[in-house]
Order: C-alpha cells, then structure tokens, then sequence
C-alpha cells in the first residue's frame, strides 16, 4: 500500500531554486569549456531573473570564476548561492535530489544510487552528491532517504497528483533482473505514486541515457503532455517516434480521458565529428513564472518555443542557447534540478 502522506511535485508547482553544478576542466567538458560555459550563463542569467541559483563548484577558484563570469553577464549575484562540492560531471537531472512533499510542508530528499547510466562512465562522486549537500544545511530540516536502486531523476516524470510516466528502455536497462511489475511496484513506494505509466517506443539516438523520458514527453498542466516528434519519413528516428505517439494518444488520465498531447518539430540533424547528436525540444526546465527552452540553432528553434508554450500558458518562454551541451548528450533539462518552494 502506497503511503499518501508524500508525493512528487510537477515541475510546475512553486520552486525554491533550481540547482545545477558548473562545468570545469576535471569534468568531461575539458575540451569545449569555453563553449558550454555560454549556455551555463545564459542559463544562470535567466534563471536568476525569476528565482534562486544554486551553483555547486569544485573549489573557491572555480567560485571565482564563475563570479566573474556571472557579473559581466549582470547576472544577479543576491541571487546566487555557491557550494562547494566534488563531482564527476555536471549532470544534476540524474544525480541532484528527487524530492518529495509532505501535506504538512516537510520535505524528503530521496537519493537513488546513481551509476553513471549504467555504468558508462565513473560516477562515485556524483553518486555522493546529495549527501554532501545535506551536510551543507542546503536543504534545512528536509529529511534524507537514501534508497539502493538506480534511478535517474531524467528517468520520471510526475503530475504532481499521483501519476508517473517513465519508460521500460531506460529501466530494464538498469535492473534486466526485474520486471514491469516489480520496478512498477519500487517505483510506487519510493516515489508514492498512485500509478506507473510505460512507454515501450522512443529514443534518440546519441542519448546515453538510454531513453531517459524527459527527452521524450513531458507532462504538462491541466492534463497535456508534450513530446518530441519527427515528421521526417526519411528519419530513422520516424517509426520509433510515430509509435511512441500513437502510445501517448491510448493514455489515459486517472479520469479516464485522453492527455491533450503537443507534438513538437523536429531539429535537422546535428552531426559532430561523425556521431549525431540528441537535440530534443521537450529537455526544456520549468521555473517559476517562465519555461527556459532549449535553442539549437534550427530553422524550428521558435515554432518549438511556440507549442511548449501553449502547453504552459501564462508563462514567459525564454529560449537557451544549448548547441553546446548536446555534444556530450543532453540538454537543459538534464544539467538542472528544481527544488520545490520551501526546501531552502
């Protein structure tokens, strides 16, 4: 039996901050640091225009740095909040604090082992992460629960009442020893969610993550979901995302009704050094008052901006330049975690 008494906010709802960790020379974006530090502060800078930064940094010479790199942006310092922390990369979707809210205003910081998507890449510190946050005070009173099972935070996507979507590529991925129904029922208790919804279709290719669902669809307020489509017949994409929307379309919400879905255009491909990259519109970060959405330099950059927000109504939409992070496979969403209002 799920216990009620928490649950796993949408995205949408009040936020404290969002956190993210700046990229350095001891991380894999050594060889193009300069030019994913332009999407850090172009991130930090429209970020801090509605809410609170935390940055975690490898060390007060790092603190610096990005100091000045914020102040000659006019970025808003007051509203920045530096820790300093080790870490392996900069990936704080899949390895910050999946937080859960309790009616009573507590909070859990619930903190899933995190293997570097499987064990693709050395993930020991960014695994400790959350902890080392905790005994910072970042979180006040919220209490810590560290759970033994690999989930990324990429890997879900809530409703905010009850209703988790992920999909079966990433986590049998993860646990080949499990099944649907054992995942569906760890899922439920960790999370406290009410139900578990599965995708079997859609991936990108280049997406380390394998499959991760913020790379895919995304729920929305007032029953929508917003997902990446291709309409390129000539696609290898096509077939897989076709038939990953002909599954959004059978969802049903806990009323029995169908989602309202917002299919979103799809990027020329972007090839670097012969591997294709994984540019998704739906890795957009929802702050308060405003959706931050990636741009990638594409002739649909603003159509994409456009459907996300009709899907967000009531919301500024700011467009991020993120042709640099999907050099290493992700995208706005994924180097972000939000924190829910009263958390910090």
């Amino acid at each position: 039996m799920t216990d009620l008494s928490l649950r796993l906010p949408a995205e949408w709802e009040p936020q404290s901050a969002v956190l993210i960790a700046w990229p350095h020379a001891g991380t894999d974006w050594a060889d193009r640091l300069a030019d994913v530090e332009t999407t850090y502060v172009a991130l930090a800078a429209a970020v801090t225009r509605f809410q609170s930064l935390i940055i975690v940094v490898g060390d007060n010479t790092l603190r610096l740095r990005v100091q000045a790199l914020l102040t000659g942006e006019g970025v808003d310092l007051s509203k920045v909040r530096f820790v300093e922390l080790p870490y392996d990369d900069t990936w704080l979707r899949d390895s910050g604090p999946i937080t859960l809210k309790a009616g009573d205003g507590a909070f859990q910081l619930t903190d899933f082992r995190f293997t570097g998507w499987g064990g693709k890449f050395g993930a020991d510190q960014d695994d400790a992460l959350i902890a080392g946050l905790v005994q910072q005070g970042v979180f006040g009173k919220a209490s810590h629960k560290r759970i033994d099972w690999a989930l990324e935070g990429g890997g879900i996507e809530s409703d905010g009442v009850g209703t988790v979507l992920t999909t079966w590529r990433c986590l049998v991925q993860r646990h080949p020893e499990q099944s649907r129904e054992q995942m569906t029922e760890i899922l439920s208790d960790s999370l406290h969610a009410q139900r578990v919804l599965w995708l079997d279709y859609g991936y990108l290719e280049g997406d380390d993550t394998d499959a991760h669902i913020d790379t895919l669809a995304r729920f929305a307020p007032g029953d929508r979901i917003v997902y990446q489509a291709c309409d390129d017949t000539s696609d290898p994409h096509y077939d897989e995302l076709k038939r990953m929307g002909e599954e959004l379309a059978a969802l049903r919400t806990p009323e029995g009704k169908p989602y309202t879905l917002y299919p979103l255009p799809w990027a020329k491909p972007i090839i670097d050094e012969g591997r294709r990259l994984a540019a998704s519109y739906a890795n957009y970060l929802i702050v308060n008052g405003a959706v931050l959405v990636p741009a990638y330099g594409d002739a649909v950059d603003d159509e994409a901006a456009r459907i996300i927000g009709e899907a967000h109504p009531g919301r500024e939409i700011v467009q991020v330049p993120c042709r640099p992070l999907i050099w290493q496979n992700g995208s706005l969403h994924c180097i972000t975690m939000q924190l829910p209002a009263g958390i910090v």
